[in-house]
């Protein structure tokens, strides 16, 4: 999965990477500092598996990841080439969802790109451009489909009626989210492509010491059906040079409950609807997978190894806790609690499997 890290200059963006992936991306007091975006890949750690892999002696935990991508500071007039303007936009359009990240904090010696600090101001500016990018976007793209519409492509002329109501709600100032895909055109959205289908993540970056979104943000966040956490991303940077134990204990003093990390992370996972699953056997190689919600063990073999989905014959199942409680798989097997399931099965998050196939 590919999150954009977006926001204003000087927002905390690059901060907010390094803290995140200790990737020591260059973080400087001035507009524009990140000119091509910068990308590491991250492991999603899971307390559950961290648990589960000390009850079965893991030879070896292996973390699902998850990419963050660094994208420099949008401003206002970005959708008509200020500051570094479409080129960023075009590589919000690359990710799978936005980590949108929000000044909240008050460091006089730090410039604002427009001169005070205003979390609502700053979200209203960056969510204007990428209405106006979508709007560019979708008057093109309606006049190359209506031309296919007249030839009596019934598909086409279900994206023409569906782009014409996006354009719209884009120009009512909504985003493209709020317009339902047809069902008679369902490459609709995957064509166009929009900034303003993207699911969102807002992350307020907050004084040290401040564990709480401020409430205009959350109010966007409710009204819009985004995510909202709360991260400082000096304190963060700060604790990424430290090791684990140190870092946890400066995070108990201050009274901040878990990482930024940890917080972003999940956040970005919910927002696409990603449960985890786990693989793990005893003393051997634990792991973490995430699949959509909805999706079968047959699509959690094929995210294990596309030979394993070929030749899949049945699962055997269990929820994490059911097998921690059980004590490892032969207490598990013992009280009748490790389940055969077939293909149809759907996952649940903390679902422990182990899929028999043919090769």
């Amino acid at each position: 999965m590919k999150v954009g890290i977006v926001g204003m200059p000087n927002a905390g963006k690059s901060s907010l990477f390094n803290a995140l992936t200790k990737a020591g991306a260059e973080a400087a007091n001035y507009p524009f500092t990140t000119i091509e975006p910068n990308v590491a890949i991250v492991p999603v750690r899971d307390e559950r598996m961290g648990k589960l892999s000390q009850l079965l002696s893991s030879s070896e935990v292996v973390w699902d990841t998850i990419a963050f991508h660094d994208i420099a500071g949008l401003v206002r007039g970005a959708s008509e080439g200020e500051g570094l303007g479409n080129k960023f936009l075009a590589n919000i359009r690359e990710t799978d969802a936005i980590v949108h990240v929000v000044r909240a904090h008050h460091d006089d010696g730090i410039l604002h790109s427009e001169g005070s600090v205003d979390p609502a101001r700053d979200v209203e500016t960056i969510e204007t451009e990428l209405i106006y990018a979508d709007l560019e976007q979708a008057e093109r793209r309606v006049d190359r489909v209506a031309k296919q519409a007249k030839s009596g492509d019934k598909e086409a002329q279900a994206e023409e009626r569906w782009l014409r109501d996006v354009v719209a709600a884009l120009q009512a100032g909504e985003a493209v989210r709020t317009v339902p895909v047809p069902d008679a055109a369902p490459d609709a959205l995957r064509n166009l492509a929009p900034l303003t289908s993207k699911p969102v993540l807002f992350v307020a970056n907050v004084d040290e010491g401040t564990d709480e979104v401020p409430p205009e943000i959350q109010a966007h966040a409710d009204a819009i059906g985004a995510g909202a956490v709360a991260v400082s991303s000096r304190l963060e940077a700060e604790l990424s040079e430290l090791d684990d134990e140190d870092a946890a204990a400066m995070r108990a003093d201050l009274g901040v409950s878990e990482s930024g990390l940890d917080r972003v992370s999940q956040g970005a996972f919910a927002l696409l609807n990603l449960n985890s699953f786990f693989t793990a056997g005893d003393g051997t190689i634990a792991q973490t997978w995430h699949l959509r919600d909805g999706l079968t063990a047959w699509h959690a073999a094929g995210a294990i190894h596309t030979d394993i989905q070929k030749g899949f014959v049945r699962a055997e199942v269990i929820g994490w806790d059911a097998l921690l409680e059980a004590g490892g798989f032969a207490g598990a097997r013992d009280r009748g609690t490790l389940r055969l399931e077939g293909r149809d099965y759907v996952m649940r998050d903390g679902d422990v499997i182990n899929v028999k196939f043919t090769p």
